[in-house]
């Protein structure tokens, strides 16, 4: 923990800081998350574990931002959260907690976000995730939250349905917008049309 505490300044390129540290962490964690939302573990167990493993999201933020934010980070923190998304629900659509079509739009969008950074990528060119992709995480996030919260109120299950729609319909809409970047992107790379 001193480790994480020190406050020591790391320049872009650096790989072994104390963010992706807790990036590696909550990655390596997720799966223990959807272990037990698929055997259906008691639910506090289950609630708990997956509450932690997104406090650690707005912990490696904090960490970078006072380390100084990397390379490696920028990859490593969007890929932990599409691990935790993704592998979160999945499980829950394993075990009829939510439905197939939302999801799948999901995970078709972040499927093609990632293609394209991987293009832009070997182009040199960092494709950094608006505030509105921010807040479609944390709406995501939220969903699978409050469907694996314990059954205190006959409501979560409702919440967590209205969330997992109102996260589709945000990931529609920064999907579109990453396609309208990616057209000029090529658009810029083709240059003017010459006339013959």
């Amino acid at each position: 923990m001193k480790w994480l505490g020190n406050n020591r300044t790391y320049g872009p390129t650096a790989i072994a800081t104390p963010a992706n540290f807790v990036t590696v962490a909550r990655i390596m964690a997720t799966p223990i998350f959807v272990l037990l939302v698929i055997t259906k573990e008691p639910m506090w167990l289950t609630f708990l574990v997956g509450f932690a493993i997104g406090i650690t999201d707005s912990l490696d933020g904090w960490l970078a931002r006072k380390h100084g934010e990397t390379r490696s980070g920028a990859f490593l923190d969007p890929l932990a959260d599409k691990v935790l998304v993704l592998g979160g629900m999945c499980a829950l659509v394993s075990i009829g907690q939510f439905h197939w079509l939302p999801v799948s739009i999901i995970m078709l969008r972040e499927l093609l976000v990632s293609i394209y950074r991987s293009k832009a990528g070997r182009k040199g060119i960092t494709v950094p995730a608006t505030r509105l992709a921010k807040w479609k995480t944390f709406v995501q996030l939220w969903a699978i939250g409050f469907a694996v919260i314990p059954p205190i109120e006959s409501s979560a299950h409702w919440v967590a349905t209205a969330l997992l729609w109102l996260a589709t319909l945000l990931t529609l809409q920064t999907g579109v917008g990453y396609w309208i970047s990616a057209r000029k992107l090529a658009a810029e790379q083709l240059g003017p049309a010459t006339s013959p």
